[in-house]
């Protein structure tokens, strides 16, 4: 397996210069899967360290994150994973580790992972600070005490889009002076200008040339909609004519079996699509997808950000998706893209066919996309993130004497207890 080039090419001009008395920086993604989430995480930790920051990422050993993290030379520190009434003798490790690290900053990408993450810096007796990644979305309420109290030690909470800000005022009660928005960005270079033609790029994946080709590309999952689209394609082609094919790129999650991938083989075999549906599996940089395929669709129930979308539209790739999530913020519709009902099968089916025959029109739309791509280049998100932490880092901590007292009561028995 060959390194990861993160930012695809230089980048115009010098990246900033870090100073020597930069903090050090953490980036903790205790996931054992590797979808978005865990792929943009560990990205955004090698951006930051060809930016010239000392970052050492966190891993759960023995996963396809702490692999890749390996192969793309991000320094690593592996933690085992444990949850529930054993999350302490976790966050004990993690407080040894940091400390022999002298980690500064931790950037925190899960949700999930804040429980451990805040009850670190109570045991470093508040001295770390903690950023708040947003990579989904909240989904219920967090409005709780214990909430509350978790989130007040969060130093500051990134989000992604104005929708998933407002999302936190309603949900949470986080003090909005410490949220910032920063998207999460992607090497623009990777995927224009083109690094293949589409001859080339249909050749290297082993997929018809002289077809219509529509791609989805993501986890195999039912939220992420592959069965959705088989649908669409078989309502494109019994309804229009339209002798098109379909690539269906990435992998079932890890640990989740195949149950989904063997319903789609089944769903593919009843309509008789076997010679028209192709899979192929996940890919780290996945441009080759783009420059093969006409159309990009994206299908997925409610998906927060789609960094995938945002591929597709720095590809110059036409977007077709589902009118709900964060897609609506990405795509403009009738504007960067088209955008349909989520589960109108015959609405995404004329979408599709509009791209088609439309041309004019389409590439208007493609050239729209290309101009507002800047908004979303992993340069900005790096930049914004480094005015973030240099504030966060500058901050004095405040810790009166009865809270040091506490923070060394409680390290006193977190000590005897993992002895």
């Amino acid at each position: 397996m060959l390194p990861f080039t993160f930012s695809g090419s230089p980048a115009p001009g010098p990246a900033p210069c870090v100073r020597e008395a930069a903090p050090q920086l953490a980036v903790l993604c205790l996931s054992s899967s590797l979808g978005g989430l865990e792929l943009n995480s560990l990205k955004f930790a090698g951006w930051m360290q060809e930016r010239g920051w000392r970052v050492t990422f966190f891993a759960p050993p023995a996963t396809p994150l702490a692999m890749w993290a390996e192969d793309w030379f991000v320094p690593l520190e592996t933690l085992a994973v444990r949850r529930g009434l054993a999350m302490p003798l976790m966050a004990w490790a993690l407080k040894e580790q940091l400390e022999r690290l002298n980690i500064d900053v931790l950037v925190v990408t899960q949700n999930k992972d804040l429980p451990v993450a805040t009850l670190v810096k109570t045991l470093l007796g508040g001295r770390l600070r903690i950023i708040y990644q947003q990579h989904m979305q909240l989904g219920r309420p967090k409005r709780s005490p214990v909430h509350t109290l978790r989130f007040g030690l969060v130093d500051a909470w990134l989000t992604p889009l104005p929708g998933l800000a407002r999302e936190v005022a309603h949900l949470t009660r986080f003090d909005m002076a410490k949220l910032h928005l920063v998207p999460l960005g992607l090497p623009l270079e990777q995927f224009a200008p083109p690094t293949h033609t589409p001859f080339e790029a249909r050749h290297e994946l082993g997929l018809p040339q002289d077809v219509r080709l529509l791609g989805i590309l993501g986890r195999l999952d039912a939220g992420k909609g592959q069965d959705f689209v088989i649908n669409a394609l078989h309502h494109l082609r019994q309804q229009y004519g339209y002798d098109a094919h379909l690539v269906i790129m990435g992998e079932p999650t890890r640990n989740e079996g195949d149950d989904y991938l063997r319903q789609l083989q089944r769903q593919v075999a009843r309509l008789g699509l076997q010679n028209q549906v192709h899979c192929r599996g996940f890919r780290a940089n996945p441009a080759v997808f783009y420059h093969a395929i006409d159309v990009f669709l994206m299908a997925s129930e409610n998906e927060t950000y789609g960094m995938v979308t945002l591929e597709a539209l720095a590809a110059g790739v036409p977007v077709v998706g589902a009118a709900t999530g964060g897609t609506t913020e990405l795509v403009e519709h009738t504007q960067t893209g088209l955008l349909y009902l989520p589960g109108d099968v015959a609405a995404c089916a004329r979408a599709i066919r509009r791209t088609f025959a439309e041309p004019a029109a389409t590439h208007e739309r493609v050239e729209r996309a290309r101009l507002a791509r800047w908004h979303y280049s992993h340069h900005r998100q790096c930049a914004l993130t480094e005015d973030v932490i240099r504030a966060v880092a500058a901050a004095p901590v405040a810790t009166p004497r009865a809270a040091r007292q506490r923070h060394r009561s409680v390290n006193t028995a977190f000590a005897h207890a993992v002895a």
